[in-house]
């Protein structure tokens, strides 16, 4: 009993160094990033001046700027304080300056990987557009609840130009309270009561009486007005394209309301709707009913799934939010006696963790653009104010707060970050589930692979009908492609500051890795590369049309062949070593895949990028799946630890390659040597000489099989010949 409680010990102490280590990188990742991105920028760009900076503050993630050994103002990084997740779903990281009297007197953005800059927005122009908050009086902000200044934003750019405002004045109303700059102090917590939603009130109102008390609440804006406002901007290109139409003509009519309220749920929603939304509703989240009708959208039509809807914004006093299309729900009609017809109705989700108080007043701001060119607008906001009238409200005790705890939402730094992708988890679970039993039935078709292959028309039909699966739903829908870039910022990770929160940002892409890793152990890389790749999906399928219209097919000689798959491995290890020298400069050279243009953009890119990924796809009409064959680098980059598989599930026979290569032909990226041996580096796993090994009409051993079996048959007398008809089979031997 000794020796095994000893060995029980030492297990136990190595789950305990293992728990130790976790936690310590945990709180590594938690520590401040602004240190990482300070040899980016000389500190007298930040606060004009200064010469260095000094050491990260104890308690606030903010450093010192100093002119001379002395503290001229402040240096901080959005994303420490605020979530900054763009379009990408990384966070947009941006330095900023402040001075003593809570002006902020630089910004550069740093790292952000936007595609609509990769796409052909000149990055200058964003940064440009950065720096111009250099100047910003966060005092004035305060005040107006962090709407004083107007919005700069760049036509194609709305969304990554909103975020990247959210955050510079968000932060900064965070770091001027907590530093106490500008006289901006820290909020003084009320000691009495505080108040919260009656949810015992449930009374039915007609639309009137929600419209007379302030439970709706309205903005309404016709052609005159709007006219009115871009001349009081100054643009005089906006000025010279006015909103044609009488002046009277309705511009919109917008309406909002606080949907989780009960009573007025129930009186707009109607009690099966209003039932469906506190079922959708977690704890802590709240709901705004937005109806309009006019001729403007506060939708619009530019935001896509997984988008951001950019002309709606929520803010409460230096809180915001905007709303994804998954906290996004359409509502058929309002059921209130009375109520107008709209042509929008939406109901929109307000997340928990930003801090949102029902009982305090907010506000809708409304983005209006105008075009005054091809591709240029002109912006300006309105604001729609709301305040949830008291006869809605109960007053509740409450335990006293510290006055940062309130300021901070309880934390100096934004959880938001870390708890954003466990939000995402939970509006996509529709998603998950289907991606998750699509990967079910491909396991159960390799554990089964002998059962599934017996039938050379099902597996035909099986395999088009998965890949035209992997490449509508997963790839051009849910964008779920994975790329040598997660491959190269997974090992830049754990040299520097690991983290799982950016890996589990896209829950699809996090599970197509995790099934990745459990495949290669079992079948290598073809499980991913062969069905799960929505571009070799989209290869494959556009070779079989190629084939069904007649396309000749190239194939290459074997001895070039070999000579030609090594260099995927070349381009990868390429990539690699530059990842090790500057990841963005490898990202910037994984443009060698053409999964963003085809898959993530749908070929809505730059010329130079659709003309590379339609030259590989034609490339492929003539040699099925060429890019996969000769260039891919996450292939290679699967196929290294795809040595360590436990197992040979494709089945040979000994006549394999000798004398018969049936297989050999018929393979289509040629994984299989002229000897038989099949590459496990280069098969995909497409199952095709699974269905050959089995074919009674193609396999020399199987048509032999069957002779033996039927002439067998014929002797016992277990079969007779058809009368009048001469066997085709040998006598047997003497």
């Amino acid at each position: 009993m000794r020796p095994l409680l000893n060995i029980f010990r030492f297990f136990a102490l190595w789950a305990s160094l293992l728990i130790v280590g976790f936690q310590a990188h945990v709180a590594l990742a938690a520590e401040a990033k602004v240190t990482q991105f300070l040899d980016k920028v000389q500190a007298g760009e930040l606060v004009p001046g200064a010469d260095s900076f000094g050491p990260l503050h104890e308690n606030v993630p903010v450093v010192p700027a100093l002119q001379r050994g002395e503290r001229i103002g402040w240096v901080f990084l959005t994303s420490d304080f605020v979530s900054t997740t763009g379009y990408s779903g990384k966070p947009i990281h941006t330095l900023v300056g402040v001075d003593q009297a809570a002006i902020i007197t630089g910004v550069r953005l740093v790292k952000h990987s936007e595609p609509i800059v990769l796409i052909g927005i000149p990055d200058a122009k964003i940064k440009a557009v950065t720096e111009g908050y250099a100047g910003l009086d966060l005092k004035v902000e305060a005040e107006e609840g962090g709407s004083a200044h107007d919005l700069d934003i760049i036509s194609g750019a709305t969304v990554t130009i909103m975020v990247i405002d959210d955050s510079i004045v968000r932060s900064g109303l965070k770091v001027a309270r907590v530093l106490g700059l500008g006289g901006l102090a820290l909020a003084i917590v009320d000691e009495g009561p505080r108040r919260e939603i009656n949810t015992a009130k449930q009374d039915v109102i007609d639309w009137m009486t929600l419209i007379g008390d302030g439970s709706v609440r309205r903005l309404s804006v016709d052609v005159a007005q709007v006219n009115e406002a871009f001349e009081i901007q100054g643009d005089p290109r906006a000025v010279t394209r006015p909103e044609p139409g009488p002046d009277t003509d309705t511009f919109i009519d917008l309406y909002l309301a606080l949907a989780d309220v009960p009573s007025i749920g129930l009186s707009l929603l109607g009690e099966a709707e209003y039932g469906n939304l506190n079922k959708r509703l977690k704890e802590g989240e709240h709901a705004l009913l937005v109806m309009g009708r006019g001729r403007y959208s506060f939708k619009g039509s530019g935001y896509v799934r997984g988008g951001i809807f950019d002309r709606i914004q929520m803010i409460q006093h230096d809180i915001s939010a905007r709303f994804f299309d998954k906290q996004q729900t359409r509502v058929g009609e309002i059921a209130a006696e009375g109520a107008p017809a709209f042509t929008e109705m939406d109901l929109f989700i307000i997340p928990a963790d930003i801090g949102f108080d029902p009982s305090k007043d907010f506000r809708l701001q409304l983005l209006v653009q105008r075009a005054v060119g091809a591709i240029d607008k002109v912006f300006l906001t309105f604001d729609l104010g709301y305040q949830l009238p008291e006869s809605y409200l109960k007053s509740v005790p409450v335990a006293e707060a510290s006055a940062q705890e309130q300021a901070t939402g309880g934390s100096l730094r934004d959880n938001g970050a870390q708890e954003l992708w466990q939000r995402i988890w939970k509006g996509r679970v529709f998603d998950i589930t289907v991606l998750a039993l699509a990967i079910g039935v491909l396991t159960l078709v390799f554990f089964f692979q002998k059962q599934v292959t017996r039938n050379a028309k099902f597996t035909f039909w099986f395999r088009i009908g998965f890949l035209s699966f992997t490449l509508v739903w997963l790839g051009w829908i849910e964008n779920a492609q994975l790329s040598v870039v997660n491959v190269m910022a997974f090992f830049s990770s754990l040299t520097s500051e690991f983290s799982w929160d950016a890996f589990l940002m896209d829950p699809l892409v996090f599970l197509l890795w995790f099934s990745v890793a459990a495949a290669l152990l079992f079948w290598g890389r073809g499980a991913y590369c062969g069905w799960l790749c929505p571009f070799g999906a989209l290869q494959e399928l556009t070779n079989r049309l190629a084939k069904l219209f007649r396309v000749p097919q190239v194939e290459v000689p074997w001895a070039l062949h070999e000579r030609l798959w090594p260099l995927k491995y070349v381009i990868f290890l390429g990539l690699f070593g530059l990842s090790l020298y500057s990841l963005d400069v490898a990202e910037h050279y994984a443009e060698v895949e053409p999964f963003k243009t085809a898959i993530i953009l749908k070929f809505q890119r730059a010329w130079p990028f659709v003309l590379f990924a339609v030259a590989l796809l034609v490339a492929g009409l003539f040699i099925e799946r060429f890019y996969c064959r000769y260039l891919c680098p996450l292939g290679a980059a699967l196929a290294i630890p795809a040595r360590m598989r436990m197992f040979d599930w494709l089945k040979r026979y000994r006549e394999c390659g000798n004398p018969c290569n049936r297989c050999a032909k018929e393979c289509m990226v040629q994984a299989i040597h002229p000897e038989g041996n099949i590459n496990p580096n280069e098969c995909l796993n497409c199952l095709h000489c699974q269905v050959l090994y089995q074919h009674d009409q193609k396999c020399p051993v199987c048509i032999k099989k069957l002779a033996k079996r039927r002439r067998f048959e014929v002797q016992t007398g277990l079969q007779k010949p058809e009368a009048g008809a001469k066997s085709a089979l040998p006598a047997p031997a003497e």
